[in-house]
Parts: C-alpha cells; structure tokens; sequence
C-alpha cells in the first residue's frame, strides 16, 4: 500500500452561500483547499456526478440529461473508480439510486434508503469497514452521497408544487428556513463523519474531498422551484474542500470546474491519465492547490428546462458558458440569450444581451467550439 485513499463525500444539494457562512463550513476551510467558484457541469445529480465521475462534459460521455444514464460512453471515458480499481483500490459507494454515478469499477455499490437510514450511522459503519481493508494494506476508495437535503427538497417542493406556482415564489422566507433546516442537518452529518475518520485515524493517509453537485432555488427565479430548469450561478456555483496530509489550507477564488476533479485526484495520486481512453475536458488543479498560477478555463453547464411539462426533456435546452466575469446563457427551449456582468452584478438581475456585442461574441465562439468538438 504505497498510494492514498480516496474518499469522496457527496452534499447533495448543498448551496455555496450556506457553506460560506456556516461554522461547520469555515472550520474545514481552515485546514483545506477551498474553492469557493467550483462551477458544475449540470445542475442535477445525474448528469454533474457521471461530470465529475469522467471528468469530462456530457455533451461528449452521452450522459447530458436525467435520462440518459445508460448512454455514458464507457467503452470511451474512463472513471475514477475504474482508475483506483486497476490500482488495487477497494472501491466502494453508498447512493441513494442506483443511477446517479457511473457503476463500472466499483467493488460494493451500495444504495441506501433515504427516508429510513441514518446515513451518519450507516457511513460511519462503511468507514470502519474500510479501515479494516486499510489494516490489511488495501487501498480504498470510498464515495458517500449524503442525500438528505435532496430527499425534504423532493418531498415538501418538487411533489408539492411546480416550476410556476405563485405559492412557492411568494413565500421566499418558508423556503430558506426549510433549506436551512435541512443545511443544519447536513451540518451535524459532516461533523459526524469527519470525526469519524479522524478517531480511526483515517486522515493520515488519505485524500478527502467534500463537494456539492450543484445548489437548490429557495425561490430567486420564477419557472425554477428548486433546480434543473436554469444556468443560474445560484444552482452552477457549488462548493469543493480537498483536505490531504500535509496540506497548506488555501481558498482558491479563480474560477474551476467540477470536471477537473478527477485529473486533480489522479495527479496528486500520481496515476497516469490511460491514452487508449479519449482525453477527459478537466486538468489538474494541483497548482492552484499548491498557491501557483493556471490559466482559467471557461465553465460549460447545461440542463433541460421541463417548462410546463412535467417531466424535464431528454435532450438540455438551457446551456451557458461562464468565466470569472461573464456569463452567457443560451435558452434554445424559446431562443433567446442572456448575458450578465457577474463582477458587478453578481445576481444576474441585468441582462446586457445585445448591449456587449463584443463580450457575448467572444463567450458565443467558446459556445459553439464546446458544441463542436462533443
């Protein structure tokens, strides 16, 4: 056993402005590398965890919507389970639906029930159990999805109401105290289970990183109740601590992707990225990690807006790409674009479409390179 382990726990729904200001939050900031603008591939589960799983875009793995799990190109993308297994990991997941990450690699995938487990018990109980393999010189790779946050959100907002009722938008103070509420819960998880690897002395010889997929509405936009309708930065922005022995903490503000994840772990592991694979969209974060320079890349995301249907569409209809400054949406569903000063206007209020022709030709080119090369 000569590597790191590598364990990965999943806030599903967690929103960045609620870490931001959270004691829990800050404490791991302190002794981590934050990145405080990780930018996610989709605002759903699905598509951002197969993302961050390959790191590449969907529009390039098939796995670009709520339905198309089953289209990942594995025979093309290699995972980061795939990659610690050939390496003698013990590879390991506990989710809450057996769809939501890419299965090829893993030992033991787990799917827990979200409305009757205790996931603080139930993932202290598969930390023991990997220190055991630990014990004996094995290696292991462990990926926790604490779901709770997503399960109250889908229970009391997305079966209660839909994407135009004035009842959930006209009741902005409700719907902060019950993502707050259920924030608090993801709080005391987290809290639980790093003391967990700390009393079994896991912390010493592994990578861990606790992430957010993407974020929840608690109403800022009218026609999105919760997520997966819009590209707004208050669902894209998500939160990232990378915590490692000997690590310098470091708030990493410069924009980054969630898809650069995976080439961040293989590169800090010291695994080499496999050539008979087609080349991942993410890179290496390790400089920024280490206070050194790397160029900013642009952020792609995309989703499909469900508008009146029910259910959202199978193919995205609402993409945009983001740098640090700008942002430039593309709502094919009715053909019309957006674009925001995100320095000086931070909550996308005012849309100057039309207005930068320069700005928006620029992101528009970056726009239609990523649609080429998928």
């Amino acid at each position: 056993m000569n590597k790191k382990n590598v364990i990965i726990i999943l806030i599903d729904g967690g929103r960045l402005d609620r870490a931001q200001n959270s004691p829990v939050f800050k404490t791991l900031k302190n002794k981590s590398a934050f990145f405080s603008s990780s930018i996610t591939y989709a605002p759903h589960t699905i598509a951002a965890m197969h993302a961050v799983f390959s790191g590449t875009y969907g529009v390039r793995t098939g796995t670009n919507s709520y339905w198309s799990t089953y289209k990942f190109r594995k025979d093309k993308f290699k995972t980061i389970t795939e990659y610690l297994k050939e390496n003698n990991y013990h590879t390991c997941s506990d989710v809450h639906s057996e769809i939501v990450i890419p299965k090829q690699g893993f030992d033991e995938f787990k799917i827990h029930d979200p409305h009757n487990d205790d996931l603080t018990q139930h993932h202290s109980e598969l930390l023991e159990q990997m220190k055991i393999k630990n014990d004996s010189d094995t290696n292991f790779f462990l990926y926790l999805q604490y779901s709770n946050i997503h399960t109250t959100i889908s229970d009391e907002v997305l079966k209660v109401y839909d994407n135009y009722s004035k009842e959930y938008f006209k009741n902005r103070k409700l719907n902060e105290q019950r993502y707050d509420r259920e924030f608090k819960k993801a709080e005391d998880y987290l809290t639980n289970i790093l003391e967990k690897i700390n009393s079994l002395e896991l912390d010493k010889n592994s990578l861990v990183l606790i992430m957010s997929d993407h974020g929840i509405s608690v109403g800022e936009r009218f026609g999105e109740r919760a997520y997966g309708a819009f590209c707004y930065d208050y669902t894209i922005k998500t939160f990232a601590y990378f915590i490692y022995p000997g690590i310098n903490p470091i708030e990493v503000t410069q924009q980054v992707r969630t898809i650069d994840f995976m080439s961040t772990i293989l590169d800090y592991l010291k695994i080499e990225q496999d050539k008979n694979y087609e080349n991942p969209d993410g890179e290496s974060l390790l400089l920024l990690m280490n206070g050194k320079l790397l160029k900013e890349k642009t952020a792609y995301s995309e989703t499909g807006n469900p508008l009146e249907d029910k259910k959202p569409p199978k193919e995205p209809n609402t993409k945009s790409v983001r740098t640090s400054k700008w942002k430039l949406i593309i709502n094919e569903y009715n053909n019309t674009k957006e674009l925001y000063d995100l320095e000086n206007d931070p909550d996308e209020k005012n849309n100057l479409s039309g207005k930068q022709t320069d700005v928006e030709q620029t992101l528009w080119k970056e726009f239609l390179r990523i649609q080429t090369d998928s």
